[in-house]
């Protein structure tokens, strides 16, 4: 969990990386987060309670993994609890295809603003703002939605530029965001020339098991 995210979505937002994926793109950036970890499950209410502090100052909520729909009972639990209180818009990622995820899931979809969907495709290039590659799709599902994601997404909004948030916590390095194909190798590297050392992954954020 993590606030503020100012690059997965509209505004200033709170970031949710669920752990477990069983779609596991090849070449994912995120491969930290596939294994379905017992150490890092949380219950949904205190889950709540720790992301409570940011909700009055956030724009909207983010949800990525990991697969988030792999733990569809909680992600709708969670979901609903959230819509009880929270004003801002809620954007979930997901692996799957949309024609799996309306037809299994379409409850749950109904509590979501925005949806991207479809596996990662290294092949398909990186033009499209806020998809890791330009197969994803984009569904805006409400009117929230649609004011605040206009469908161009044109360049004043979002700007040509990929960017990544990095924030700093004690010894550890955190970003969030979609960096382009061999973004963090570079990033790694030029640490390096610089004399810093030290672990890193591709995608270093914090990941919960709801």
């Amino acid at each position: 969990m993590h606030f503020p995210v100012t690059t997965l979505g509209y505004g200033h937002r709170i970031g949710i990386w669920t752990q477990g994926c069983s779609i596991r793109c090849p070449g994912c950036i995120s491969r930290d987060t596939w294994e379905s970890e017992s150490s890092s499950e949380i219950q949904i209410g205190a889950l709540l309670l720790a992301i409570g502090p940011w909700l009055g100052l956030a724009d909207g909520i983010t949800i990525s993994g990991g697969e988030p729909f792999d733990q569809p009972e909680a992600l709708a639990a969670l979901l609903k609890l959230l819509r009880g209180g929270f004003a801002g818009d809620i954007l979930v990622y997901s692996g799957f295809p949309h024609e799996r995820l309306f037809a299994r899931h379409s409850e749950t979809i109904k509590l979501v603003d925005v949806l991207i969907t479809e596996p990662f495709d290294s092949s398909a290039g990186q033009t499209l703002t806020l998809r890791g590659s330009d197969n994803q799709r984009i569904f805006l599902l409400t009117d929230l939605a649609l004011a605040r994601y206009p469908a161009n997404f044109n360049r004043q909004l979002w700007g040509d530029e990929r960017r990544l948030d990095v924030a700093v916590t004690g010894n550890e390095v955190w970003m969030a965001g979609i960096p382009r194909i061999g973004d963090m190798t570079r990033f790694r590297k030029q640490l390096a020339r610089r004399g810093f050392s030290g672990h890193s992954s591709d995608q270093p954020q914090p990941s919960i098991r709801a």
